[in-house]
């Protein structure tokens, strides 16, 4: 008798056993096809209800929505609320598999919401690319110390989970650890620092133009972040460079130049000492035909005639005042670049002589072009210089330049 009972009790927990198994089974497939279900609603239906209705509206910001993926990490928490909650209505409470699928939709959970709010800081950091007039504010470090800060959140969190502790009773231990984290982060802070100093002494911002030297870094500022800056340079490559190396060092912020209207011009004609000469009268009367040189030239001649007409001197007299061909040739620069009509005459404009080298004379042009563009100031300056190269044998002056093969074989 004892034997038969004894059979029908296991029978009991066996069928108990079989039956807490299916329960558990049919609770887990519910609860997987409600989060499923709700997850599929809210992508391929919500979403794409949201999609046409940002895709029909003129406002801007709400576009930056769709392309930081806003919608699409919300979206996603869905499912997860879906687990969280119906977990413990579906499943025994003391369940070891529900359990630990709650503390799995815990953590992420934690992470999901912080890669949400990530994605609403890449949306504030856009606009204010896309909106400010002065991008002076260290918006994308500050971000990105948000983003370490809620992520680091979300770690502890993930943590506490795990370990089934208060948050509280974590960042306790996180004192002991300073020295740690300062020795880790040191990168990040430094960096942090220096963001902040550029963006309040204003010596850097997106767009400008700068150079960098030790970096090998010439070109437009795309991004300031928190540990690097990115520049774009002019042959399309990108040059990181740590964000404190900025005030650690020296750069060239070509920002004034961009804001001034002008593009300066420096460069310098080197004049065969062996060609300078004093003008004869028949020489200036040919000069004369030069419309920018007339009024020039009848002013210095009548200058002259009466210096000689005081000092009792002839024209060809040595002790005489004469015209000479290099400063005719000046005096011919100047009055040109007053006239060309891409030259900003509202800024320093002038030809002026350097000391003689072993070379020759150098007359150097020193003015502003009015066009900032790198491919028009490149032509400005060239249109300039190859009329001054032509002009120069007029004035009788030769332009210097090292002997070659062809001046040999004319010997």
């Amino acid at each position: 008798m004892s034997e038969h009972i004894n059979i029908w009790l296991n029978n009991q927990g066996i069928e108990q056993a079989y039956l807490a198994m299916g329960t558990m089974i049919v609770g887990c497939l519910l609860i997987f096809v409600i989060s499923a279900l709700g997850y599929y609603l809210a992508k391929y239906q919500v979403l794409v209800l949201v999609n046409k209705i940002v895709s029909r509206t003129k406002n801007t910001w709400d576009d930056l929505l769709l392309e930081h993926n806003v919608f699409s990490r919300f979206a996603f928490l869905i499912p997860l609320l879906l687990l969280l909650f119906l977990t413990p209505i579906f499943l025994p409470e003391h369940a070891l598999f529900g359990t630990v699928l709650v503390v799995f939709v815990k953590i992420a959970l934690s992470f999901q919401i912080a890669r949400s709010i990530s994605a609403v800081l890449n949306v504030i950091r856009s606009l204010y690319q896309n909106t400010a007039r002065e991008r002076y504010l260290p918006l994308s470090s500050t971000i990105q110390v948000i983003k370490l800060l809620i992520y680091l959140v979300a770690t502890i969190l993930a943590v506490s989970f795990v370990l089934d502790k208060s948050p509280i009773y974590l960042l306790s231990g996180l004192g002991a650890l300073t020295a740690v984290l300062l020795l880790v982060f040191q990168d990040t802070i430094k960096g942090l620092v220096a963001s902040i100093q550029i963006s309040a002494n204003k010596m850097v911002a997106p767009g400008d133009w700068i150079e960098i030297p030790n970096y090998g870094a010439d070109g437009d500022v795309i991004d300031i972040g928190l540990n690097t800056v990115k520049v774009k340079n002019f042959d399309n490559t990108v040059t990181t460079v740590p964000t404190y190396a900025l005030i650690n060092g020296s750069f060239k912020n070509w920002r004034g130049m961009l804001n001034s209207g002008g593009r300066r011009i420096k460069r310098s004609i080197i004049i065969d000492i062996n060609s300078v000469l004093f003008y004869q009268n028949e020489q200036i009367e040919k000069l004369k035909e030069i419309s920018l040189l007339k009024d020039y030239l009848q002013q210095k001649s009548d200058d002259i005639a009466i210096s000689l007409k005081t000092a009792n001197l002839s024209g060809d007299n040595v002790n005489s005042r004469q015209l000479t061909n290099v400063g005719t040739f000046r005096a011919y620069i100047t009055a040109y670049l007053s006239t060309h009509d891409k030259i900003h005459h509202e800024m320093t404009c002038m030809v002026r002589q350097l000391a003689a080298t072993e070379s020759g004379l150098p007359l150097e042009i020193y003015c502003f072009s009015n066009d900032q563009n790198w491919k028009n100031y490149e032509a400005i300056q060239a249109d300039i210089f190859d009329h001054l190269f032509a002009m120069a044998p007029i004035f009788s002056l030769r332009v210097f330049q090292h002997p070659t093969g062809y001046d040999w074989q004319k010997k």
